[in-house]
């Protein structure tokens, strides 16, 4: 059983999450509620919670300053936030669970389960610190957490020249020469990246724009990329990518 603690601003919100999570979470136990960063900080040093359901937005700062007071995480974190395009972006590029208000019971139970099967502490850790990065430095390039066999590894999205799909893994090509397997589909990492400057030129492959180098219209249609490595570009994305390169 997971013992949580709800943290948000807005009273007739938290209820209803509360009971949402009551309702349609059996290993969860909710044991405190808190409607502030100051109120959750003192919750959650007291009660040493395993699970926090952690709004974005509150007067008091927001869910990442309550985090940062209590860098390193020894619980499991779910965050709750609104439409906000720039914390979602994030949360993709780091793989972090987060859930859109209002509640939905369906992903609501799938992201606990999530959580509760995948979870690693040192991982999440490691993501968070590289999500607090990207929010300081603006200008800098972002970064994302890839998790081979052997290690972990923060890799700037302007490292990434593309992406090939290996079955249920996802090789990545970085400009400096180096490989990294990993252990999720393409079809993630398309969700992710596509609205960072890749684009899926194919089934099996995703580039970065950024290193993009001419495109051959023999053999069916090739492109090719500043490090010399050609991708094949579906005839059913040829309109859409030469589009693209028009824009």
């Amino acid at each position: 059983m997971l013992r949580a603690i709800v943290v948000e601003d807005v009273e007739v919100i938290r209820k209803k999450n509360i009971d949402l999570i009551r309702q349609n979470c059996d290993n969860v136990a909710v044991i405190a509620e808190a409607d502030s960063v100051k109120s959750g900080v003192m919750l959650i040093r007291q009660l040493l919670p395993d699970l926090v359901f952690l709004d974005i937005e509150m007067p008091d700062g927001s869910g990442f300053d309550l985090l940062q007071e209590l860098m390193p995480l020894t619980f499991k974190v779910i965050f709750i936030t609104g439409q906000d395009h720039y914390a979602v972006r994030a949360f993709r590029v780091n793989a972090m669970d987060y859930l859109l208000k209002p509640l939905d019971s369906f992903e609501l139970k799938e992201a606990v389960k999530r959580t509760e099967q995948s979870y690693n502490k040192d991982m999440f850790n490691m993501k968070l610190n590289n999500l607090f990065s990207n929010g300081r430095k603006p200008n800098e390039p972002q970064k994302i957490i890839l998790k081979t066999a052997e290690r972990l590894y923060a890799v700037s999205l302007q490292d990434i020249v593309r992406c090939e799909a290996d079955k249920n893994y996802t090789t990545f090509f970085l400009m400096d020469g180096q490989k990294l397997l990993v252990s999720n589909t393409l079809k993630e990492y398309d969700t992710t990246l596509s609205p960072l400057g890749f684009f899926r030129t194919h089934q099996s492959h995703l580039i970065n724009m950024m290193y993009f180098d001419h495109y051959l219209k023999s053999d069916g249609g090739q492109i090719v990329m500043k490090d010399k490595s050609k991708v094949p570009l579906a005839v059913r994305k040829k309109e859409e990518f030469l589009l693209l390169l028009e824009k």
